[in-house]
């Protein structure tokens, strides 16, 4: 029966809505462990048993989910082994309150509609997901009830129930969440998280610059007149704490739980584009716990889930529990579990990362770039069907059709993942790295450095495959700057001590090594065939020795010591300067690793890249950790730099 279901299962996109689907007595289950081989698992439920024999059944049940346990997916799976089985979906960009840590003052400009994701395709990704281990996905926002087809999208999700799914979360500033929580939970809501940052309903107007206090509470009531009755919806309060403004409040918030079985978090200010965050605004879980043990000496640690995002406490005696959530002084990032996608479609695989990839260009390539609605995937089914009736025999490693766009995705969101970084950015870089606003979890950032946009055409090759060199005569005389970065890093500690003492025997290494980066940069047309002799009005190449174990812009900790490379190129002509700033880099790497190879073989030549550009038709191009070691935009300003003006968006 396996075979069978094999070639009946194979046509079909995995991740296509259910309704799509023809129907077959198995469910199959396909499960891809990498990016070149994949496994199919089928799962007979076969009836359920009858009362009187529960017991057994539950005995065999425990055995046949041990025996045929799934591998998860590769490609949910990052180099830290942080299985990633908890999906944020943004539905919307659109709030109806404006809150001030959120919301930029001077507002923001929406996007078009036809550059967020559509229902049909929400639904697809969710499936997706689903299919390769996702067991949670939480709708976010913007704020999603305000979403028209909010609870249709929720019915929809609520279908992958039956292909593993457990548990299906909604963020909300509950203004217009008691209207619609009903259909919510028959639809398959299981956890709500309301952002309720005072209980004093005037400060509730000043903070959000909107009305809705009793709003946002009778939302909280219901949820638990509705649990009281069996809906078993788990209920979070989330509280950013700002000094000056609600922290006063703190231990108000701890009384509630006194006799509502509820769980209050409280959440350290972070810092995101246009809220004006400052480390002095923010408070620190440790200052707000001592706040509580004052009042309630008593309170205690909870023992938590691995890939809890908060440290959760309760005073004896209380019916609901308050949590901490620390991102900004004990981040949680070793057990993290959770992927976002944004609501123009980006994947993000860190809250506090500016790194993002299109999932959506990719699903709508072969749509003309048109959004992808029902009609659209029914297309696409009909195209699969007709397919398959074709086809006498079915290879699971065709290139063919829809799965060949599965597999693309899948590459996509593995190497996504896999870029995931052991933690994030401590808080002397986060307030200075550009990222969207909290609100624009939704939109795309300005700062292009990471982020993914459609792939222009390569300028170096015409229609036929040949290489040939673009006409740049026509182009205008623009001031153009490019800094590109290289490191050299030690096995051991000998080169380190012989640049330190200038005591290396073929002389003053790091010296050696600027005057070569100098003269490469004025040499790249010699070395790369396609690139233009250029005019160079400006060549600065530092070269840095850094102590062992100390992380600067270019390069991480390295326990031998190393050194980083910055080299800077002006000019003013028709074309960029970006391969003249990297061959400037990279040639004076090389040139201390000529003079170190004597004392170190092992040396490796790292993180060779370009980290700003400015000037051109395409405009300025920065690379967010550097951009946030310079001091942020204000850092960039002073070096002379152009740097993006803050505004709306």
């Amino acid at each position: 029966m396996v075979g069978v279901a094999r070639v009946r299962a194979g046509p079909f996109p995995r991740a296509l809505p259910a309704c799509f689907r023809p129907s077959f007595n198995q469910h199959s289950r396909h499960v891809a462990t990498s990016t070149t081989s994949s496994v199919d698992r089928v799962e007979d439920r076969g009836i359920l048993p009858q009362p009187t024999a529960l017991e057994s059944a539950n005995r065999q049940d425990r055995r046949r989910d041990l025996r045929d346990a799934k591998p998860f997916s590769s490609f949910l799976t990052d180099t830290f082994n942080r299985q990633h089985d908890y999906l944020r979906i943004s539905v919307t960009e659109r709030c109806n309150l404006r809150c001030l840590y959120c919301m930029p003052e001077e507002g923001i400009q929406l996007s078009p509609n036809r550059d967020l994701l559509t229902t049909a395709e929400i639904h697809y990704l969710s499936a997706l997901f689903v299919n390769q281990g996702v067991t949670k996905i939480r709708l976010t926002g913007g704020e999603p009830t305000v979403r028209k087809d909010i609870v249709p999208l929720m019915q929809r999700i609520g279908e992958l129930r039956s292909n593993g799914l457990r548990e299906i979360a909604i963020t909300t500033n509950g203004i217009s969440l008691y209207r619609k929580l009903d259909p919510m939970v028959e639809a398959g809501l299981t956890g709500v998280n309301i952002s309720l940052d005072t209980l004093d309903p005037f400060q509730f107007q000043l903070m959000t610059r909107r009305q809705g206090f009793d709003a946002v509470m009778k939302s909280i009531n219901r949820i638990m007149e509705m649990n009281k009755a069996g809906a078993g919806v788990k209920l979070k309060i989330n509280c950013v704490v700002m000094r000056g403004l609600n922290e006063q409040q703190i231990l108000d918030f701890v009384d509630k739980t006194r006799d509502e079985d509820i769980e209050v978090r409280f959440i350290e200010y972070m810092p995101f584009d246009g809220n004006k965050w400052s480390k002095k605004k923010m408070v620190p879980y440790t200052e707000m716990l001592e706040m509580i043990r004052t009042k309630y000496p008593t309170v205690e640690r909870l023992r938590g889930h691995r890939n809890d995002t908060s440290k959760t406490y309760q005073i004896p005696g209380f019916a609901g529990r308050v949590g901490f959530i620390t991102s900004m002084t004990h981040n949680f990032c070793g057990t993290c579990n959770r992927l976002r996608i944004t609501g123009d479609g980006n994947l993000k695989v860190c809250l506090h990362g500016n790194a993002e990839v299109s999932l959506r260009d990719l699903l709508r390539n072969d749509n003309g770039g048109d959004p992808m609605d029902d009609e659209a995937f029914e297309a696409v089914r009909q195209i699969e069907l007709d397919r398959r009736r074709q086809t006498t025999s079915f290879s699971l490693n065709s290139d063919e059709g829809w799965l060949s766009k599965e597999r693309q995705l899948l590459d996509t969101i593995g190497a996504a993942v896999k870029r995931k970084k052991e933690k994030h950015a401590g808080i002397g870089e986060l307030e200075n790295m550009p990222n969207r606003p909290m609100i624009l979890i939704a939109l795309t950032a300005a700062i292009a450095g990471d982020i993914h946009t459609p792939t222009p055409g390569l300028t170096h090759v015409q229609s036929s495959g040949e290489a040939w060199m673009v006409d740049v005569g026509s182009k205008a005389l623009t001031k153009r700057v490019a800094i590109a970065c290289a490191s050299v890093n030690f096995s051991n500690m000998q080169p380190f001590r012989a640049i330190r003492e200038n005591t290396n025997k073929k002389g003053d290494v790091l010296g050696t090594a600027r005057i070569a980066g100098i003269m490469a940069a004025k040499r790249t047309p010699d070395l790369i065939p396609l690139c233009h002799p250029i005019i160079i009005s400006k060549c600065d190449v530092k070269v840095l020795l850094i102590e062992p174990g100390t992380r600067n812009a270019i390069c991480d900790a390295q326990e031998h010591g190393s050194v980083a490379i910055e080299a800077r190129v002006d000019c003013v002509g028709p074309t960029g300067v970006e391969m003249e700033a990297l061959t400037a880099a990279l040639v004076a790497a090389l040139t201390v690793y000529d003079m170190c190879k004597a004392a170190d073989k092992n040396m490796v030549l790292d993180r060779g890249m370009v980290v700003y550009k400015s000037g051109g038709k395409s405009g300025l191009f920065l690379r967010s950790e550097w951009v946030a070691s310079q001091g942020g935009f204000e850092g960039l300003k002073a070096r002379g730099l152009e740097a993006p003006a803050h505004k709306g968006r």
